[in-house]
């Protein structure tokens, strides 16, 4: 016994007895379960990609509201979110010298077109943001930056699709090629968000292949002159009509109180949205659902959310603050699945600005659902955790959980292509499943709020 479960236990009975029979029902039912995967598989095949602003996302948020209401869901609203309406069109790159060679690319979220004509240039190629500040302007302008940023993980290596804009901007670069963000490719562009930093000029910028990244590496580095030639159509549109989607099951004793889970319901228009996130979305859907179905119902209200435009505006997890309101203060836990859905192992708790006797406390009582989900391989719980969509209720003190895999290969398809419903292992997913019913009815049930 860890010493937190230890301080738990003298204090009141042990969640992990007075639960055990409720969570291994929820597990059963959860691994012999069908209804999760085929809800994910209607997202992947019947609707595909949903991109902020699309025809595919409209339809996965109408299906979703009325599939809810079809199966008993309580309270199903889908509260309007105005999202951002990015289009990525036709686009094409080609290197032109020393060799004639197609570019796969993919633009990224938010760039600017490129002329009609395209941007034809002399590449220089950088491995980081200080060898592109030592080559200055007089070596910069007028020329194409490839970013070869090496992987270190992805936030270390994301700056670079973010902000890689606009320094080469800066120093009077026409456009912009980012190596793709992933550990492992087969020459599959990754594309994703960037920004511009304002009164700096526009300029078009694409994820390229680790593997052409590499190439134009080696032959710069060998004085050998490089030119490629870039078109994009891309193009952002005014702010389009969303939603967010929200089902529940009412508390019996505490219904005002809230636990909330889900994930997000957009994803890149390319793909299928599997991994990131109609994994999250389902799987957290599936865990109310089952709940419900088992007829187990909690003291305080289980809600799932699936939230809107995480990838290129996170408006959704905003609209969700302000349309709580005053009863973001009785969410008694936040839990998000935004990391695909390889093995679960467990999840990580976070608590803006909780005393440290609080948070102890909080850890205790995951510890002690961590253990109802030790059999499946899924009780492992730790300090840090949260989520993109769930981050502007945890700044008001609302506890953020993060369910967390394995995370071996996700990073592989994330934001490419290859994000299809085949990546996705179905008893990985009900496992995912059954971590979030067990944790979210125990929250929802249990005498204390977490942080109490």
């Amino acid at each position: 016994m860890t010493p937190a479960v230890g301080f738990l236990s003298q204090s009141r009975p042990n969640l992990a007895e007075d639960y055990q029979a409720p969570a291994a029902r929820l597990i059963e039912a959860a691994l012999a379960d069908s209804g999760g995967w085929s809800k994910l598989q209607y997202w992947c095949d019947r609707i595909g990609p949903r991109l902020a602003g699309s025809a595919n996302l409209s339809r996965a948020i109408e299906w979703s509201a009325a599939e809810m209401k079809r199966e008993g869901l309580e309270n199903v609203r889908t509260p309007s979110v105005m999202v951002p309406h990015w289009v990525r069109g036709d686009e094409s790159a080609q290197l032109l010298e020393p060799t004639q060679t197609r570019l796969p690319i993919l633009g990224l979220g938010g760039s600017v077109a490129t002329p009609p004509e395209g941007i034809t240039a002399e590449a220089v190629c950088v491995e980081n943001f200080d060898e592109l500040e030592n080559l200055g302007a007089a070596k910069v302008r007028g020329k194409i930056v490839v970013y070869n940023q090496p992987w270190r993980g992805y936030g270390p290596s994301v700056a670079y699709r973010s902000v890689g804009a606009s320094r080469a901007a800066k120093l009077g670069a026409v456009a912009a090629l980012v190596r793709s963000v992933t550990p492992i490719s087969i020459r599959s562009p990754h594309t994703g968000m960037m920004s511009y930093t304002d009164g700096i000029p526009k300029i078009p910028v694409a994820a390229i292949t680790v593997e052409d990244a590499l190439r134009i590496r080696r032959l710069t580095s060998d004085g050998v002159k490089v030119v490629v030639r870039l078109k994009m159509e891309a193009q952002t549109l005014p702010d389009a009509e969303s939603a967010n989607v929200v089902g529940e099951i009412v508390g019996r004793e505490k219904p005002e109180e809230i636990v909330v889970m889900g994930g997000h319901s957009d994803s890149w228009d390319v793909g299928q949205g599997a991994q990131d996130d109609g994994s999250g979305c389902a799987a957290s859907w599936q865990a109310v659902q089952l709940v419900r179905q088992l007829g187990l119902k909690p003291r305080r209200t289980l809600r799932v959310c699936l939230w809107v435009n995480e990838e290129n505006g996170l408006r959704g997890g905003r609209a969700y603050r302000d349309w709580a309101g005053d009863t973001v203060k009785n969410h008694v836990a936040a839990v998000e699945m935004d990391g695909g859905a390889e093995r679960t192992i467990g999840f990580g708790l976070s608590i803006n600005g909780a005393a440290e006797d609080v948070m102890a406390r909080a850890m205790a009582r995951m510890d002690q659902i961590g253990l109802l989900l030790k059999g499946i391989g899924a009780g492992e719980m730790i300090r840090g955790g949260g989520g993109a969509d769930i981050g502007p209720i945890m700044r008001d003190g609302v506890p953020g959980i993060a369910h967390r895999t394995v995370g071996q290969r996700y990073f592989e398809w994330h934001h490419t292509d290859a994000d299809t419903l085949d990546k996705i292992d179905p008893r990985e997913f009900r496992l995912s499943v059954a971590a979030l019913a067990v944790l979210g009815f125990v929250l929802a049930d249990m005498p204390e709020r977490l942080a109490e």
